[in-house]
């Protein structure tokens, strides 16, 4: 009797001890997976705390950087302006002391360079004596004019007077120089399609234009002595019938 109760005793104290032991080694594995558990997490969390604090830091360094640029494109477009404006001024100061001359003479520039036919017309316009007369009958022509303020244009010819059709020669060029005051055209800018006797000697008749525009000028021109030749009449026509 006495020896079972013993075994019974001792088995219980082995019991025990396996009980406390494995109480303890749970426990610790216990602390062991906190601890791990609790590192890891802490690693994570600084990491992921660490990485929003650096992109923060390049986004503020770029905030930072950028409005250096604005400022300096400001300074530099503010420096621009200031020159501008102080052209500006200098400008409206000369003009003003130029007064009315630099916008006559702009206007002037102006009106040749938008409209090409400006010296002609206002050739005619400032003719008043331009009298418009009954045609031939021609088909081809628009208008027919004359007048009496049409002058020779002078010569450097003396003696008796023979009309030469020979290109360039002396005669030709006066009895240019005459087409283009009649057609009131700028001798350098015309272009002369056809020159031929105007059914006496001391006559012609020349169709001509100005540079590309299209209005054709049938002109009659007379010789008179000692002062060169003269138009008489001048045609404007519908079409280049020279062309």
């Amino acid at each position: 009797m006495g020896s079972r109760f013993n075994q019974r005793d001792q088995k219980r104290k082995v019991n025990k001890i396996y009980n406390i032991a494995i109480t303890v080694v749970s426990i610790l594995i216990v602390i062991v997976a906190v601890s791990i558990f609790l590192s890891d997490d802490g690693s994570d969390t600084e990491k992921a705390t660490t990485e929003p604090k650096q992109t923060v830091e390049k986004d503020a360094k770029k905030k930072v950087d950028k409005p250096a640029g604005k400022e300096e494109d400001t300074d530099l477009t503010k420096e621009d302006e200031d020159e501008d404006s102080k052209a500006t001024e200098e400008g409206t100061e000369e003009n003003t002391e130029d007064g009315t001359d630099t916008d006559t003479d702009t206007n002037k520039d102006t009106n040749k360079d938008t409209n090409p036919d400006s010296d002609t017309d206002t050739d005619k316009a400032e003719d008043a004596e331009l009298v418009e007369v009954d045609g031939s009958g021609d088909g081809n022509v628009a208008t027919t004019y004359t007048s009496e303020s049409w002058k020779p244009v002078g010569t450097e010819q003396s003696g008796k007077h023979t009309t030469s059709f020979q290109k360039n020669s002396v005669d030709w060029n006066e009895m240019s120089k005459a087409i283009a005051h009649g057609a009131g055209i700028d001798q350098g800018n015309m272009r002369l399609w056809w020159l031929q006797n105007g059914g006496s000697p001391n006559t012609a008749i020349g169709t001509v234009s100005e540079g590309d525009n299209p209005k054709t000028f049938r002109v009659y021109i007379e010789w008179v002595d000692g002062s060169g030749w003269k138009p008489v009449k001048v045609e404007e026509l519908k079409t280049n019938d020279k062309k």
